[in-house]
């Protein structure tokens, strides 16, 4: 059936980065969409988060890169030290890619505030609704499957947006071996030595090999957080294996922070912050890419089409450049009469060389900083440090990392915000 000026009947499962800014998107067409979210309140998971020059130009053609910016905190670049030698190993600068460019960091919450409030305005939220399956419907129509047995719909699309661990992916992983301990700390309220112990426009690490990291990341502050002066948060990780976990519960903090001060004295502050295990989160981490993100009637988007660890901070990034795609693919096969299907296969064809090269260069940098191995850290000390300082390489890592590398922004509609 052609879809002509139809306005669909979408359902978006999941109220995460990559829901939201698809209900905005769409609904710009007039679409009808409802998100379902398994909270009885939406909530964001988790702590702070890099917006790149990709995440960024879509939040601008949303008309909401404003309220981001100010809530965020630019990053200049990305810089890493390798204990105990002291060995600058990563320093990615955004000035190699030449103007004012600059990546952004931002907490999670306030990501989600500014897309939540943009999607409440424009699509239905139902919470408390457990997604465990769809069905296709007698006329061809989605119909989703909750956990209380209820049904929802039918709709003309059903939207997965639900993350790596979705039910409606047919599969379970088990994860990558490391993930990382997270927490949000108070930045500019410190009593810091005259010129600080941070570059406050950098996400800055260390590593012991490649089986120890720590990092801290300017996020900028919390929407209604007057605990602290704007600008004041920091995200703080650290590097740990899955299986580890237990084992760093039942270890005293002051053991563990011990461990932390030998790697990187600095963080003193910072740890005297965490009082308890539970003022750190654990995340964890997988990597997979759905070979056909499309089905008749479903699309996935975000984590449940592609997850990877955040080695090139390309997660929510690459969460806006899905929505968009899905909007552009729709709104542009609704101008030409033609059928869902086609609308599909058009998301599909916009984002599938972008997400295979990110997918696989994230691969590729994982075990280099988060893995057992022995060898890797050598490489990346001694070989990878040294030969990414030299030209083309700066403007190169400079671009990787800036999300720009594979046309990102092809056949999208970025409007004209």
């Amino acid at each position: 059936m052609g879809l002509g000026s139809r306005k669909l009947d979408i359902a978006i499962a999941g109220c995460g980065i990559a829901g939201l800014a698809a209900a905005h998107l769409l609904a710009e067409h007039g679409h009808r969409i409802t998100l379902f979210d398994q909270f009885d309140e939406p909530r964001p998971l988790g702590s702070g988060l890099m917006l790149q020059t990709t995440g960024l130009t879509v939040l601008r053609r949303m008309g909401l890169e404003a309220a981001i910016l100010d809530l965020g905190a630019p990053i200049d670049r990305l810089f890493g030290k390798a204990h105990p030698s002291g060995r600058t190993v990563l320093d990615v600068r955004y000035a190699a890619l030449g103007g004012d460019r600059s990546g952004l960091g931002i907490h999670r919450a306030a990501l989600f505030h500014v897309l939540f409030e943009a999607a409440h305005q424009v699509a239905a939220i139902e919470t408390g609704a457990e997604i465990v399956e769809t069905s296709i419907a007698a006329d061809s129509r989605r119909a989703l499957v909750l956990a209380d047995g209820r049904r929802a719909g039918p709709f003309d699309l059903v939207i997965d947006a639900m993350g790596v661990r979705s039910p409606l992916l047919g599969h379970t992983s088990p994860g990558l071996p490391y993930g990382a301990l997270w927490a949000s700390l108070d930045w500019n309220s410190l009593d810091w030595p005259e010129g600080g112990m941070f570059d406050n426009r950098a996400l800055e690490q260390r590593y012991e090999r490649a089986s120890k990291m720590v990092g801290v990341l300017p996020i900028g502050r919390v929407p209604g957080d007057t605990s602290v002066d704007a600008g004041g948060k920091v995200a703080f990780f650290w590097s740990l294996r899955q299986d580890a976990y237990a084992g760093w519960l039942a270890t005293p903090l002051e053991a563990w922070k011990a461990e932390v001060l030998h790697l990187w004295p600095e963080t003193a502050p910072l740890l005297d912050q965490i009082a308890c295990h539970d003022d750190l989160v654990m995340a964890r981490y997988d990597h997979h890419t759905r070979v056909n993100p499309i089905a008749p009637g479903l699309v996935h988007i975000g984590d449940s089409y592609h997850a990877a660890s955040p080695q090139l901070g390309q997660g929510a990034n690459m969460a806006l450049l899905d929505a968009l795609a899905l909007a552009t693919a729709i709104g542009k096969t609704l101008g030409e009469a033609t059928d869902l299907d086609t609308a599909l296969r058009r998301y599909r064809a916009l984002r599938t060389r972008h997400v295979r090269l990110y997918q696989w260069a994230t691969w590729l940098f994982t075990p280099v900083y988060q893995s057992d191995s022995r060898v890797l850290p050598f490489v990346r000390d001694w070989i990878m440090g040294p030969v990414s300082r030299m030209p083309p390489a700066p403007r190169i890592l400079a671009s990787l990392v800036a999300g720009t590398i594979g046309w990102p922004f092809k056949g999208l509609d970025l409007g004209d915000k």
